[in-house]
């Protein structure tokens, strides 16, 4: 029998997923006995958001990755007997530790638990929990993130909450010492901050999943969030730059929008030995369901649902910005010399790419770029630039002849000047990425099953460079 990924046109190539079944949260992102592994939130029964096991995929290089076996499954009865839901991942001394959210019938909170492996592969839970119980003044309490303060040695842990007042926020707690990762204090809510505007209408919300740290080195750093509606759940990603405390806390005044698009959510980071911040993140789907984790008839039949992002290096400018831009190593999946070069002014045909493709595209003036992907060209992915703001505006709205396909359009700020852009597509879904780095992220679902090529709009000036992908050989994604 036939796999979904060999059946079904719009899964991806090169972005994380096993060939069947729903995937959510990137957890437990780790450099462990010399190779980078990323568990993630999996259903393997189907491609609904239930039943949450931990899948495993692990490279010793980015590039080349291996699907492993499930690392980690409910125990019925126990108190994860509802799924093994979101959390992270350490290494020491030999040992991979992973903690998680133990979901089970009739509790509104998520305890933390944890397990271990010495072989990366193969994990023992941990008896009882390491944290059974939030703190008072919580509605909502889920998805530990751990790390190794630099100062002191000590571990440190933040939780996703929502507090009574209305305000989300990121609980914390410290172990006991630099070899404890069983033994934690509460330390106080780290961060927390009413609903706060975000770009293209959102804001931060009540409630705050995934919360993790991210920092950058004299005091700096910044919180990333997944910001949760109480009525509607998911909705977007936002950061909160700003400093530690000398009271173990964190002070920000203004969030930024980590990702523009529609369809990013939960980012997860992974510090690297060279001294880069990585992070990946859940790629949700934009098919027919009604509302973000909810049973759609299409995403049924296609019997897969979700992915993960593509790597991402994360750096905070001295302007207080965060900035992203795609890993280093993605370069070497251009499969050698350019398929397409083209520069001009106008309306014009540049040729064709593969559905997995990596773009470097700059834009003057209104210029724009379509990708169409059917033979008449009613159905295309449109880039053009704002020449009243510069942003860049990504319309989705005619990517999918199927009508049940979401539409839309969003702004990607691009700076003064022409747009420099950085496009990486995958089958079902597009990574763009500006000079200044800022990202937006989408899915489309094209079924005109032609040749996918290139056009340019508007009357400005243009230059796309364009190199096809591939997945190396020797990669198990599937």
């Amino acid at each position: 029998m036939s796999t979904a990924s060999e059946r079904d046109p719009h899964f991806p190539a090169l972005h994380l997923r096993p060939p069947t079944g729903w995937v959510n949260d990137p957890n437990g992102l780790v450099l462990h006995d010399g190779k980078y592994h990323v568990f993630f939130q999996y259903n393997p029964h189907s491609a609904r958001h239930a039943d949450m096991h931990w899948g495993h995929f692990a490279s010793p290089d980015l590039l080349h990755w291996e699907l492993l076996p499930i690392a980690l499954a409910p125990t019925e009865g126990g108190e994860d007997a509802e799924g093994v839901w979101s959390g992270n991942a350490v290494s020491r001394d030999g040992t991979l530790t992973a903690f998680y959210s133990a979901k089970r019938p009739g509790r509104w909170y998520q305890p933390i638990a944890s397990a271990t492996s010495t072989d990366g592969v193969h994990f023992t839970k941990h008896e009882g929990l390491l944290i059974p119980e939030p703190a008072p003044g919580l509605r909502m309490f889920r998805d530990p993130y751990v790390w190794r303060d630099q100062s002191d040695g000590r571990w440190r842990m933040l939780v996703g909450a929502a507090l009574e007042d209305g305000r989300g926020a990121a609980v914390h707690y410290a172990s006991a010492g630099p070899d404890d990762l069983t033994d934690w204090t509460y330390q106080g809510v780290f961060f927390a901050h009413a609903p706060a505007p975000l770009p293209g209408g959102a804001n931060t919300e009540e409630g705050w999943e995934c919360a993790q740290y991210a920092p950058f080195g004299g005091g700096r750093g910044a919180v990333l969030v997944s910001a949760w509606d109480p009525e509607t759940g998911a909705q977007c990603t936002a950061a909160w730059p700003g400093r530690e405390t000398p009271d173990g806390g964190f002070t920000s005044d203004t969030p930024q929008r980590l990702d523009h698009g529609p369809d990013f959510y939960a980012p997860a980071l992974l510090p690297v030995p060279d001294g880069r911040l990585l992070m990946w993140a859940w790629i949700w789907e934009a098919r027919d369901e009604p509302y973000v984790g909810a049973p759609g008839e299409w995403t049924d039949q296609a019997g897969w649902a979700g992915m993960l992002s593509l790597p991402r290096e994360l750096t905070l400018g001295d302007d207080g910005t965060l900035r992203q831009r795609p890993a280093r190593e993605l370069d070497k999946l251009r499969t050698g010399d350019r398929c397409l070069h083209a520069h001009g002014q106008g309306p014009a045909g540049l040729g064709t790419v593969s559905p997995a493709a990596d773009l470097e595209v700059r834009l003057a003036g209104d210029a724009g770029l379509r990708l169409v992907t059917d033979a008449q060209g009613h159905e295309y992915l449109s880039l053009h630039r704002d020449p009243a703001t510069g942003d860049v505006v990504v319309d989705r709205s005619r990517a999918s002849l199927d009508a049940r396909a979401k539409r839309g359009a969003w702004r990607l700020p691009a700076g003064e000047g022409e747009a420099q852009l950085r496009v990486l597509l995958d089958h079902s879904v597009a990574e763009v990425f500006t000079a200044e780095g800022q990202a937006l992220t989408l899915r489309f679902y094209p079924v005109g099953r032609a040749a996918w090529r290139l056009e340019t709009t508007g009357q400005g000036s243009y230059a796309v460079a364009a190199w096809d992908l591939t997945v190396p050989a020797g990669a198990e994604r599937r």
